[in-house]
């Protein structure tokens, strides 16, 4: 998959707030701490550092939602975190995002935390990140 078309999926994927372009996206997988795992309809991009990794997005195309490829590519990351050595992964989540949310916390994820205002949304609302973290088995 390539960062243009990640940035399209992203897009698509997250249209109340600014999407990352292809750049961006080409920018993070310079970096040999960073790795996607992928699917037809969508992605996930992760950091891992020592024995932790970030989940940094997860974009799934509105056409192919509720057909359990955001499940899929969650496993996908674990297992590619797991492969690098992390023992925790975490990430942030607008707390607006219920999909999401509910889709974290199935699979293991507890909030331990918020940040306020972390996310701007086009309307110009701020909106708080959940912060989540998972041991990694």
């Amino acid at each position: 998959m390539t960062p243009e078309t990640m940035a399209a999926i992203h897009g698509a994927a997250f249209t109340d707030s600014r999407s990352w372009d292809a750049k961006e996206i080409s920018g993070l997988l310079q970096s040999r701490l960073v790795f996607f795992v992928s699917v037809d309809a969508g992605f996930a991009l992760g950091r891992a550092v020592a024995d932790e990794c970030e989940l940094l997005t997860v974009a799934v195309h509105p056409d192919a939602r509720r057909r359990g490829f955001g499940l899929l590519l969650l496993e996908k990351y674990e297992a590619e975190a797991s492969a690098r050595g992390a023992a925790t992964s975490f990430l942030e989540v607008a707390e607006d995002n219920a999909a999401a949310l509910a889709l974290y916390e199935r699979c293991g994820y507890e909030i331990y935390g918020t940040r306020p205002g972390y996310y701007t949304r086009t309307d110009g609302q701020q909106i708080a990140a959940c912060l989540l973290k998972k041991a990694l088995n």
